[in-house]
């Protein structure tokens, strides 16, 4: 594979162009994977590649991080531009913590910081030149320092560990100790930090919860590279994608734009061309008609006619006949038994592991042809309450009742349900004994196991395989209350498609737990959402309904809370008044003390003259009562300093 980077001032100028593909040719053993595939992206273009699974999606990208050769054509990148590529599985081992696993991309920055130090350390025993240049450098690293978020280092780790949804609690568990997904994340982290000028990611969103999806969202919309998605979450590409390169039948169609965008324009184009092959045929059996006419005539003036027309019907660049492709699932499901009205009744539900309680207190109601959502971060139980629901797993409290005639056809995302050492023809054959040889490869053929692959052992099959044998049990099934968890885990983009296709059509109840919002919006009549803080709340109607009933209530708390706060202002300022008021009597006291103070210490020392006068010296009546005068003075002023001291600390 030749990889060349632009030299050229004058093409930089002219374009932002970061990475060009020209002419991506692959063959697997007989099979050509991809036909000529050609784009380019520009700086902070948003780029979805989508398409069947196994259509080449991820070996394109594997190709442009030259862990894969193709046949033919070339990569151009930019000039000194870096990737970072995400794969769907990580297989990564390490003694690290996952905050230590991320401290690892900002090596550099940890050392520059060390050299601050150090050199702060040194011109503390310089002086003169020798300190001039130290602090030269110093000025340099620290420009350098800043440059590179080294201030906020630590709290951009967390921020994105956070927004992956881990826990700081979870901060300090070992890779080692993590599952795939976890490792997933935390690899997107390390991207995330390092901001590549070219990000390439598989299906970034797979082991994320909708909150770190939207997290997501936010973050790449502002993400200062250029983006390369493979993605099957239409929600989040329409978001933040403005191309869309879809790859069918190793050709690539491309258009600007987000993923709803992307269909209109392709179904556009796709209808134009069956159209334009179409009049095509019908003019070449116009054309081979006057063509057997005329030579039916038998006349050398109608057969040369003939002939030249002949020439031209040969000259004719024939339209290849657009043909769907052989790769979609059928899948349609119908109620062998109507239920009655009163599907699923749940009250007072409460699960607990050891002392960590789940949930309690759950309360709901579900009715005859609802197609209900049960949302809510990881974590809060609400694959635990599907399997509650479906008795594969006690509860602690409530109850749990069913309504008349109902039947369950529970879809479990870890495919629990699937025998591993039986073939897919056995598992089908042994669940549903009845049916023919003919039926069930019949029905294995409409989920795309056809020919041999019918005898290959569950253990060997991909997750999105093993997602399809059950959604083929659950066809079979024909239950009239169907139980699904993560339906769409694993289903490419136009299997997704058939599935919300038939849940619309499903004349029966559903009740499913997913992270597909874009499924969600398209399928849920209600949407319950579960949360470890508020319990169940009910919200009727699709995704976009739930948001905008969401953000009223945002809206509705905000102000509730500027309510509080302004009430909080007024009692303050109530109390503050009362407060003043209270001040202002000890202080009006305190000075009403003083001046009695004043008073009757000039009166105890008037009292203490009058006694001493000679004429009263000899009058025992007249110092008798001078004495008692001086008696209840000095009482009242013992009162009122014990008063006075009492105020003064108030005051104080």
């Amino acid at each position: 594979m030749l990889i060349k980077n632009f030299y050229s001032l004058e093409i930089l100028k002219e374009c932002t162009m970061v990475l060009s593909c020209q002419n991506i040719h692959k063959t697997f053993v007989d099979q050509e994977v991809l036909k000529g595939i050609s784009f380019h992206i520009n700086e902070k273009d948003r780029l979805a590649v989508i398409g069947l699974n196994g259509a080449g999606k991820s070996t394109l990208l594997k190709i442009i991080m030259d862990q894969m050769t193709p046949d033919d054509g070339e990569i151009h990148k930019k000039k000194d531009a870096d990737i970072g590529y995400l794969a769907q599985h990580q297989d990564h081992t390490s003694s690290r913590t996952i905050y230590e696993e991320l401290l690892t991309i900002k090596q550099d920055v940890i050392e520059l910081d060390k050299k601050l130090r150090s050199l702060e350390h040194m011109m503390k025993h310089l002086s003169g030149t020798e300190l001039e240049e130290k602090m030269e450098e110093y000025t340099r690293a620290t420009h350098l320092f800043e440059q590179k978020n080294g201030f906020a280092y630590k709290s951009e780790i967390t921020g994105i560990l956070k927004g992956l949804g881990f826990q700081e609690e979870d901060f300090q568990k070992k890779i080692e100790t993590l599952s795939g997904g976890q490792k997933t994340r935390v690899a997107l982290g390390k991207l995330l930090l390092m901001k590549p000028e070219i990000l390439l990611l598989d299906e970034p969103t797979n082991h994320l919860d909708v909150d770190s999806i939207q997290w997501l969202e936010t973050y790449l919309s502002h993400y200062e590279g250029a983006v390369i998605l493979v993605s099957h979450d239409r929600y989040f590409l329409d978001k933040i994608v403005n191309k869309v390169m879809e790859i069918e039948s190793g050709h690539a169609m491309l258009f600007d734009g987000n993923y709803t965008s992307f269909i209109k324009k392709r179904d556009q184009v796709k209808a134009i061309r069956l159209k334009e092959y179409e009049n095509q045929q019908q003019e070449i059996r116009h054309q081979k008609a006057v063509i057997e006419k005329l030579k039916q005539f038998n006349r050398e003036k109608s057969i040369r006619r003939a002939e030249s027309r002949e020439k031209m019907l040969n000259k004719i660049d024939v339209i290849e006949k657009p043909v769907e492709v052989d790769g979609k699932m059928r899948f349609a499901i119908e109620p062998s038994v109507i239920s009655g009205n009163d599907v699923l009744t749940v009250e007072h539900l409460e699960k607990s592991f050891g002392p960590h309680m789940l949930f309690s207190d759950i309360n709901f109601e579900i009715f005859r042809g609802e197609r209900v959502a049960l949302i809510g971060a990881n974590g809060t139980g609400k694959t635990t309450m599907l399997k509650i629901i479906c008795k594969q797993m006690a509860k602690n409290k409530g109850l749990i009742k069913l309504g008349s005639q109902v039947s369950i056809g529970y879809y479990d995302q870890a495919q629990d349900n699937l025998h591993p050492d039986k073939t897919i023809f056995e598992e089908i054959s042994d669940s549903f004994p009845e049916l023919t040889n003919t039926k069930i490869r019949n029905t294995l053929a409409a989920f795309l196991f056809k020919g041999e692959d019918v005898f290959k052992l569950v253990s060997s099959l991909s997750g999105g395989e093993k997602g399809r044998v059950s959604l083929a049990k659950l066809m079979l099934s024909h239950a009239n209350f169907l139980i699904l968890d993560e339906p769409t885990n694993h289903l490419d983009i136009h299997s997704k498609e058939i599935l919300e296709s038939a849940l619309s059509q499903y004349t029966g109840t559903v009740l499913y737990v997913s992270h597909d919002r874009y499924f969600i919006n398209k399928t849920a009549t209600r949407i319950l959402e579960l949360s470890s803080k508020d319990g169940l709340h009910s919200y009727p109607g699709d995704y976009q309904h739930y948001l905008i009933e969401k953000e009223k209530e945002g809206t509705k708390k905000v102000q509730n809370a500027e309510t509080e706060s302004v009430s909080d202002t007024k009692l303050s300022w109530q109390k503050q008044k009362e407060e003043d008021a209270k001040r202002r009597k000890r202080e009006n006291r305190l000075k009403k003390i003083e001046q009695e103070i004043e008073e009757l210490e000039a009166e105890s020392t008037k009292l203490d003259e009058e006694m001493c006068l000679p004429e009263n010296a000899v009058n025992t009546k007249k110092l008798l009562e001078l004495s008692a005068a001086k008696v209840r003075n000095e009482e009242h002023l013992e009162t009122l300093y014990e008063e006075w001291e009492t105020l003064s600390e108030e005051t104080e």
